[in-house]
């Protein structure tokens, strides 16, 4: 279902496209492409007197991780098509190998805020960084089910958003053995 239309007239600004794309790898590894672009809906002169036509992007970056099964992180790279300031931004793209060694689902987040948080990283890199858990859970979500259910484990996504919750209707629906009934009346201790 779509947005419903805005309540006052409005004029576009700008945009920021994130994609993200995933790839099994014959090795057993896996990839995640994050990409991020910039652009404004209004041509605009810079300061050094140059236009940035409409459309444009000003934010064009790329970053790969290569991970294993356990969402390790063993290769990075980050590159820049385009940025701001050129080589005053895009200097720092070697720094984005320090999330070798990161697991995706350990406070990820958190260590690159402190590994890259201010001046020592790029503020949309960093950003484009944050995607990277969901999307590597949603490109291995097949394979970890198919793990889970054969060894006879409560399956990874249990808990992890609102519809998985344990008493919610979804689990109840797809995974009874799993479902907790809220509502039900909890033993009492010692009987």
């Amino acid at each position: 279902m779509p947005l419903p239309a805005p309540a006052n007239p409005r004029k576009p600004m700008h945009n920021r496209s994130i994609q993200v794309h995933s790839f099994e790898r014959e090795d057993g590894l896996w990839d995640i492409e994050a990409e991020l672009i910039d652009s404004k809906a209004y041509s605009y002169t810079k300061r050094n007197g140059s236009v940035q036509a409409v459309g444009q992007p000003f934010h064009h970056l790329h970053l790969r991780i290569t991970i294993d099964t356990s969402f390790e992180i063993k290769e990075a790279v980050a590159v820049y098509d385009a940025s701001p300031f050129g080589s005053s931004c895009s200097a720092i793209s070697e720094a984005y190998q320090d999330l070798i060694g990161l697991n995706l689902l350990k406070s990820f987040r958190q260590e690159i805020k402190v590994r890259f948080g201010k001046t020592a990283g790029c503020t949309h890199m960093t950003e484009l960084a944050s995607v990277l858990p969901t999307a590597a859970v949603q490109s291995m979500a097949g394979q970890k089910r198919a793990e889970a259910e054969s060894a006879g484990r409560r399956p990874f996504q249990m808990g992890g958003c609102y519809a998985w919750r344990p008493d919610g209707e979804v689990t109840k629906e797809h995974y009874p053995q799993w479902y907790v009934d809220s509502n039900a009346a909890s033993p009492v201790p010692g009987t």
